[in-house]
């Protein structure tokens, strides 16, 4: 039975406490993107955002245990965990990808997109343990989605009753 478990698992490089804590931070970061994205009604929202937040939070832990490994440790084989990150920014841009849409002469959902692709690097950043990248991250995140929307929609209304009085 022992001989089963030993080859059932692994046991992890990083303390499980850590990888805990990355998982929760990279949910949290997740969901104060998605929540800004929900709160304007997106088709993404929280839920997504977590869950990708998430996703590439687990891959990049997976991607340090896994240089970690004994099994992988003769030259036959190579670890290159730059490629997983690689995977990740792929497969999040192509489900950002599904997001955008032009329909008579405007594209749609091309914000909503950018921020999946942001919620991947921002798991990927805390799943690496650089929680304050992720952290300063999602603090711009915020801004540009919150902040620069309300200036923007400041900036329109002056010029269109500018126009209507003319």
């Amino acid at each position: 039975m022992e001989l089963f478990l030993d080859r059932f698992g692994h046991s992890t490089w990083l303390p499980f406490s850590v990888i805990a804590a990355r998982l929760l931070a990279a949910a949290i970061f997740g969901a104060l993107v998605g929540a800004e994205r929900e709160w304007r009604d997106r088709p993404a929202g929280l839920r997504t955002h977590i869950l990708i937040c998430v996703a590439a939070a687990a891959i990049a832990i997976l991607a340090v245990e896994i240089t970690h490994l004994d099994d992988f440790g003769g030259q036959e084989i190579r670890i290159d965990p730059l490629r997983l990150v690689e995977a990740t920014t792929a497969g999040v841009a192509f489900l950002a990808a599904g997001l955008i849409f032009f329909t008579r002469g405007e594209v749609h959902g091309l914000t909503t997109g950018a921020g999946m692709w942001l919620a991947g690097a921002i798991g990927l950043a805390v799943g690496l343990g650089f929680w304050q990248i992720a952290a300063l991250a999602t603090i711009l995140a915020l801004v540009v989605l919150g902040l620069l929307q309300a200036v923007l929609k400041t900036e329109k209304r002056p010029n269109s009753t500018d126009h209507e009085e003319q």
